[in-house]
């Protein structure tokens, strides 16, 4: 139960405990009123029945039951020695007082504890807000510890806990900020330096070309391969760049679907054939037709394709191999190939953006792992790399069944 709650049934406790009080006591004083008053009566018929035995039980009834107002009564009974100013004649003798008395020193204790009560309570509420306050002041200076044993289930404490949530949000949003600001910085450091290297090559062959009217048809045929090599190296990291900011930014969404695992392998196979061919590389696949995988197919091929465009860069005149296994906790995709693996030093390196290894052929610009690893982990996979030098690489990505 919250403070608040117990503080009013507190009070309602107070106030019906107050009026059982109360009321016991006005009964007792009444009932000891009645005594007083027929013990009285009593007495007075009897003195009257034995100065006048001639009296009739009538004529003592209509005495006692006259209502008529009897003008100086104060000072009839001052005759007989009662002072109605000084005495009370119900209660002269029998000590009835003490219950009225006791009766109103409980109202008065009730009454002080009630005030105590509150007082209390408005302390003990300026004192939570005052934490809140200095709360707010730390969050404001950095300081966003939460402070445990001070929970409880009062409204202050809710509220407490509903600042440092929204501080931490707010605290989330901003270095989330700071991150894409820092990311987007990267992008465009990254793109400046990348491009920088082919542009100006492209620039100088031109300049060439058009500087000099005599030059050889089979050179201007070799600049203008290189100039065209240079293209496509500018167009693949354009378009690579981009997409990794997008992915960064959260900006692609992806469109998730159950997919044959097989489709997925062939496409990429497909997409690398030239390659392959090129490189005199095999490749052999074994996947069962009944596999499927939740996910984008069109993103988790570009990023398939990325790895086993490495394979085939790594394993001249040689093959590869790439498996599918699915169990009821993980699809699983392996590309294996028997190239000319990585080093120890490179192997913790291998998927960080830019990186080029020590067997990393020229025309390599250290992007395509780094993107292929932030596709699958955007879509909840996994990927990890084994390998070791002259003897080949694997590649091993998994997706929980989840």
């Amino acid at each position: 139960m919250k403070k608040s709650y117990r503080f009013v049934a507190l009070c309602l406790a107070l106030t019906a405990f107050f009026c059982i009080i109360s009321a016991v006591c006005t009964a007792v004083c009444l009932e000891n009123v009645r005594k007083t008053t027929n013990s009285t009566v009593n007495r007075l018929v009897a003195v009257m029945l034995e100065k006048y035995p001639d009296i009739s039980e009538k004529e003592i009834a209509e005495i006692l039951n006259d209502k008529t107002a009897v003008e100086d009564d104060i000072e009839i009974l001052e005759k007989y020695g009662i002072d109605l100013k000084s005495d009370w004649i119900s209660y002269g003798n029998q000590g009835s007082y003490k219950y009225v008395v006791i009766s109103a020193i409980i109202c008065l204790a009730f009454g002080i504890a009630f005030i105590v009560v509150f007082l209390l309570y408005l302390k003990m509420q300026k004192q939570q807000t005052m934490e809140i306050a200095k709360r707010i002041e730390r969050i404001n200076l950095g300081d966003y510890s939460l402070q445990i044993d001070r929970n409880s289930e009062d409204e202050l404490s809710l509220l407490d806990n509903q600042i440092y949530r929204t501080a931490v949000k707010f605290r989330e949003q901003a270095e989330n900020s700071n991150k894409d600001k820092e990311n987007l910085q990267k992008s465009l450091s990254d793109i400046s330096h990348q491009l920088k290297t082919p542009l100006t090559s492209i620039i100088v062959m031109v300049d060439n070309i058009l500087d000099d009217d005599d030059m050889p048809l089979e050179i201007r045929r070799e600049f203008l391969s290189d100039i065209k090599h240079n293209t496509s190296t500018v167009s693949f990291l354009v378009q690579s760049l981009l997409t990794l900011s997008k992915l960064d930014a959260e900006a692609i969404r992806f469109k998730y679907a159950d997919v044959d695992v097989k489709n997925i392998i062939d496409e990429c196979i497909k997409n690398t054939a030239v390659m392959a061919e090129i490189c005199n590389v095999s490749v052999e696949t074994l996947c069962d037709d009944t596999y499927k995988l939740n996910c984008d197919k069109k993103w988790l091929c570009e990023a398939v394709t990325n790895i086993i465009k490495n394979c085939i860069e790594h394993s001249q005149n040689g093959n590869i191999k790439i498996t599918a296994d699915q169990n009821k906790l993980y699809t699983k995709i392996s590309i294996k190939d028997n190239g000319s693996g990585i080093t120890k030093e490179d192997l913790p390196h291998i998927f960080e953006r830019f990186y080029k290894g020590k067997n990393s052929s020229d025309d390599s610009v250290g992007i395509g792992l780094s993107l292929a690893k932030t596709i699958i982990e955007k879509q909840g996979g996994y990927i990890s790399v084994s390998s070791e030098l002259n003897k080949g690489s694997e590649f091993v990505i998994k997706f929980f069944n989840n």
